[in-house]
């Protein structure tokens, strides 16, 4: 047996050839893993005079490997051509294998690369312990970490002339994406050979991972880009200087053509008087939002919220700042809908089939794609602001904010602020800031008054102004601020008689009313009575979960009464009825008394008073019940089931009418 002269214990060689007869291993001579190594090659049945690599790809499926691992292969190519400096000429090669164990890249001299191909050492072939043996790439892919394996350490005896030693590649996540191996001459064999090739490999993980870092950073500033470029604020970024360094193209479309804007511009020159804002960012760090900010150009006055925020480097020092530009009708359209601004109905929302509700739809629907100024006429209750809704969801400013004011419901006093809005000091109890009117609110879109009848004559002079000039003068201000805004109005008095007495100015009546639509009221819509009480209590009883059901005699009494209170007043009733119908059933009971009364809502002295029709009721429902027990023979389940009520409630009844 081989011995190792300097011990005079077995060698390598010699434990090696003792493992091959008889399968038996010197662990003080051979490490744990290559031993480990040993007993898998001889549990596969592998030749040990072998270690030719058998398992080489074909040339197609070679592309693909290294296709897939390009981006590895580029990283490594530098560090392991440098790698090879240290041993050029020497007989070594350096090796660079993927996940898998295939070579993907060698480096070495003629001598070395002609040596590795006589035992198919070559890219493309697998260096698995599967298919050649214990070798430093094999053991690496067992264990995960750097080895050496020397001369007749390896499992098959064409291997013993060489000393390979790998270390793994691992990428962002921990992961081993490849093998880094250095493999020469076996009397060369020198320690600090794994060591250097552990650099190496630690050298492109580190470089995988910056390249990661950047695709992630690449990725962030595109997604980052989009978003800027997309939003429909204009954003401007300057340096710790007040220098321009980058801004979207919507700066350009709020500020308009004539302001120059570009990279290297102080911002200063963008807010002339308001340099301001850039000193509180850029000295006092003092972030601010929405402030309303005013400027000219060639258009007149124009308004926008303004937002800065300070840009601070991690030593808290200031590195330059943010400013965020919102038009002022995107701005207001929100806080429009968030007060109640917005519009629910539609035409089809709109219930009836009686010719003189079918014309005002018709009307409403015709002028509702015009941009002509519409007043609705009509009683209270009969549906004006959804009239008014439809009109504006149907016309091509439904994307705007819809706006209303009941001039009849705010002092005379305080009409002109509602309406233009004032300025910051404007008058005692004035909001700081000021505050934008409705018809700024409203740019864009629809602007409903409301009682237009009961607007204050003063009022109604600067309102004439606005509709002919388009702009609007904010109280306590001295610019005019343009507005686009389309005017519906309601009423339900006879502004033609308001005209006559002077309470009402013809010349702003002949500016309103382009169309004029007659709103008729429920007493002319007989055939809808029904339609639309039938209607609200299917959706009251959908958010009840309740299925309610009529009596022919509550529908007769609804035609009979002249309803003051038109369609508001049937809803009402409605809701009333389902809430204190029993057994979901709407009876005459669950009606308030003036309906019982057939005229106007006041009882006659002809007509049968509320304690008649109560005691009609009750008569009616004692026959029933008494009918029911006597055909059911006294089974209070049977009679309850067919009366839709609770035997609770049977037992009540029975007890009220004395039936036992």
């Amino acid at each position: 047996m081989a011995r190792d002269k300097r011990t005079n214990k077995p060698g390598k060689a010699g434990t090696w050839k003792e493992f091959i007869s008889n399968g038996k291993i010197n662990d003080q001579v051979i490490l744990p893993q290559i031993a480990d190594s040993w007993m898998r090659c001889s549990q596969l049945a592998l030749n040990p005079e072998d270690g030719c690599a058998q398992n080489i790809l074909e040339r197609a499926d070679i592309r693909i490997l290294l296709e897939k691992n390009q981006d590895i292969i580029n990283i490594a190519k530098p560090f392991m051509a440098n790698l090879y400096q240290f041993f050029y000429n020497s007989g070594f090669i350096v090796v660079l294998a993927d996940v898998h164990g295939y070579v993907m890249e060698c480096f070495g001299d003629r001598s070395s690369l002609t040596s590795a191909r006589k035992i198919h050492f070559v890219p493309g072939a697998s260096w698995r312990e599967g298919d050649v043996g214990t070798n430093a790439i094999a053991v690496g892919l067992m264990t995960g970490k750097p080895v050496q394996v020397s001369g007749a350490e390896h499992y098959c005896r064409k291997h013993h002339w060489w000393t390979c030693s790998a270390a793994p590649i691992f990428n962002s996540e921990g992961e081993i994406v490849a093998f880094l191996d250095v493999s020469g001459p076996a009397q060369a064999a020198y320690s600090h050979t794994l060591g250097m090739v552990v650099a190496a490999a630690d050298a492109v993980t580190t470089q995988l991972g910056m390249q990661q870092k950047n695709y992630e950073l690449s990725l962030l500033n595109k997604r980052l880009s989009g978003i800027f470029n997309a939003v429909s604020d204009g954003v401007i970024l300057f340096d710790r200087f007040g220098k321009v360094k980058e801004y979207n193209q919507n700066v350009q479309k709020i500020l308009g053509k004539s302001s120059k804007i570009f990279n290297g511009i102080p911002i200063q020159t963008i807010f002339k008087n308001n340099s301001q804002l850039i000193h509180r960012l850029l000295d006092r760090k003092n972030s601010y939002t929405d402030i309303e900010f005013q400027f000219d150009d060639h258009t007149g006055a124009k308004h926008c919220i303004l937002s800065g925020e300070t840009i601070v480097d991690k030593q808290g020092d200031v590195n330059g700042g943010i400013i965020i530009l919102r038009p002022v009708e995107p701005v207001y359209a929100l806080p429009s809908r968030l007060s109640g601004h917005y519009t629910t109905f539609q035409f089809n929302d709109i219930l009836g089939n009686s010719a003189a509700i079918s014309e005002a739809v018709r009307q409403a629907s015709a002028a509702a794609v015009t941009s002509s100024n519409i007043i609705l006429q009509g009683e209270s209750g009969t549906g004006k602001e959804m009239f008014a809704q439809a009109i504006h969801n149907k016309s091509s400013r439904r994307s705007g904010p819809f706006v209303a004011l009941n001039c009849g419901a705010i002092p005379r006093e305080l009409v002109g602020s509602e309406l233009f809005g004032y300025e910051d000091g404007a008058f005692t109890g004035a909001k700081r800031g000021g505050k934008p009117g409705k018809f700024e609110l409203a740019s864009g879109g629809t602007l409903f008054l409301d009682e237009i009848g009961d607007m204050p004559l003063e009022q109604q002079v600067a309102l004439l102004r606005v509709l002919q000039e388009k702009m609007v003068p904010r109280i306590g201000g001295n610019k005019v601020i343009p507005v686009d805004v389309r005017i519906i109005c309601a009423t339900n008095k006879d502004l033609n008689q308001l005209v006559a007495s002077g309470a009402f100015r013809q010349d702003l009546y002949y500016r309103l009313n382009v169309f004029k639509i007659d709103i008729p009221p429920l007493r002319e819509r007989q055939g809808d009575i029904e339609l639309l009480f039938c209607h609200f209590v299917d959706k009251f009883g959908q958010e009840q979960g309740r299925d309610y059901t009529v009596d022919a005699t509550v529908i007769e009494y609804l035609r009979q009464y002249s309803w003051p209170g038109n369609v508001r007043e049937l809803h009402n009733i409605a809701e009333r009825a389902c809430t204190i119908a029993e057994a979901n059933r709407i009876s005459l009971a669950c009606l308030p008394p003036e309906l019982c009364c057939p005229k106007a809502g006041r009882c006659q002295e002809t007509a049968m008073d509320n304690k008649k029709i109560k005691k009609r009721i009750e008569e009616q429902e004692f026959e029933k019940i008494r009918a029911l027990l006597e055909a059911e023979r006294g089974n209070i389940s049977r009679v309850a089931s067919q009366l839709g009520i609770a035997r609770s409630t049977l037992y009540r009844k029975m007890k009220k009418y004395s039936i036992f």
